[in-house]
């Protein structure tokens, strides 16, 4: 079923930001702000990007929230902030996406992307983007943070390994009590 590969994908999102956020938090403020070269400078500039994209796609889907003007933006220039806004964005998205059906996933979504290109295209053609994107970003901001924290200080967002999680965790809220 189409739709449970957005929801596993939607949980997956959730699953990883968490644990980027998390190890994010271990940085100290210069290192956060530090550009490393990166496409969008530093883990506090890509942090930003992929919460910019997040909200201009559901905004796309959706008609409704926020669509910064620049892919750039920098929302929240502390980490706090930014981090309870990306944890606000990860529910709406899989609040969103719980409640697709194949007839949505089917439907066509026309939208403006940000050089001013009209485009019409399948919402689940645009939901494989919109997580591959998200994991893209995701891969840089982890190699900035393997920078600062080294290889076992940066956390493993696999998807293989969240799949690993939930069915551990699966088995062990279906194993009987003694």
């Amino acid at each position: 079923m189409p739709q449970t590969r957005y929801r596993t994908f939607a949980g997956y999102n959730r699953w990883a930001n968490l644990r980027l956020y998390e190890f994010a938090s271990h940085l100290s403020p210069d290192q956060y702000k530090a550009d490393r070269g990166a496409f969008f400078h530093s883990v506090h500039g890509t942090l930003n990007h992929l919460l910019v994209a997040d909200r201009i796609w559901m905004r796309r889907f959706t008609g409704t929230g926020d669509a910064p003007p620049r892919l750039d933006t920098i929302l929240f220039n502390e980490f706090a902030a930014l981090s309870a806004a990306r944890e606000a964005e990860d529910e709406r998205i899989g609040d969103f996406i719980e409640h697709l059906d194949e007839g949505a996933l089917a439907g066509e979504v026309h939208y403006v992307n940000s050089s001013g290109n009209t485009f019409a295209q399948r919402l689940d053609s645009l939901l494989d983007h919109f997580f591959n994107h998200q994991t893209h970003h995701r891969g840089q901001a982890h190699a900035l943070l393997t920078h600062f924290l080294g290889n076992g200080g940066a956390p493993s967002l696999d998807l293989v390994t969240f799949q690993r999680a939930m069915t551990a965790f699966s088995g062990a809220a279906n194993t009987p009590k003694s």
